[in-house]
C-alpha cells in the first residue's frame, strides 16, 4: 500500500532566506547531513534536473545511494514538486515542499507520497518509518544551519 509522510519545522530565518538556500540545489551537501554531492544536470526555467549521491549508509552496510530527480519550483508560492526519474527502491517517489512565513520565521513542510518495489530493503511502512525519521533529522539540521547563518548575517 502506498505511503506518504508530511513533516515541518519553523526555522527562526527569513523565508527569502530559506528558500533561496533549499532551492540552490548544489549548496544542499552543505544543509543535509546525508548528501556526499548533489549535481545539476539540467535547467529549464524553474525545472532543474539533478543527481544526489549520499555519504555511506551506515544502516545498510556502508552502501552509498544516487538517483537523479527533477524538481520545479514556484517562487510566487514557495512551493517545488519533484519526483525521482532514477526510482531506485522506489516504484515512485514525490516529494512536494511549501515554506511560509510565520511570526517566529518559516515553516517550512516536507510531503512525500511513495510506494517501495517489492524487493527493496524495507517494505511502504518501513520506508515510511525510515522517512519520517531520517526527515526530522534532516530538517533539523538545516534548521540549525540556516539559524546559525542568520544570526551570523545580523552580527
Amino acid at each position: 500500500m502506498p505511503a506518504r509522510t508530511d513533516n515541518a519545522v519553523v526555522i527562526n530565518a527569513p523565508l527569502d532566506l530559506v528558500w533561496d538556500a533549499m532551492i540552490d540545489v548544489e549548496r544542499w551537501p552543505t544543509l543535509f547531513s546525508e548528501y556526499a554531492s548533489a549535481e545539476v544536470l539540467t535547467r529549464d526555467g524553474n525545472t532543474v534536473r539533478f543527481r544526489l549521491t549520499t555519504h555511506p549508509d551506515e544502516e545498510h552496510g556502508g552502501q552509498v545511494w544516487s538517483w537523479v530527480s527533477e524538481r520545479t519550483a514556484d517562487p510566487e508560492t514557495h512551493t517545488t514538486r519533484a519526483w525521482r526519474v532514477e526510482t531506485g527502491v522506489f516504484q515512485y517517489m514525490y516529494i512536494e515542499w511549501s515554506f511560509q512565513a510565520v511570526s517566529e520565521g518559516t515553516r517550512m513542510r516536507w510531503v512525500q507520497s511513495f510506494a517501495m518495489k517489492p524487493d527493496a530493503p524495507v517494505d511502504d511502512a518501513g520506508g515510511e518509518a525510515h522517512i519520517n525519521r531520517n526527515t526530522r533529522i534532516q530538517m533539523d539540521i538545516i534548521k540549525g544551519r540556516l539559524e546559525a547563518q542568520t544570526r551570523a548575517a545580523a552580527a
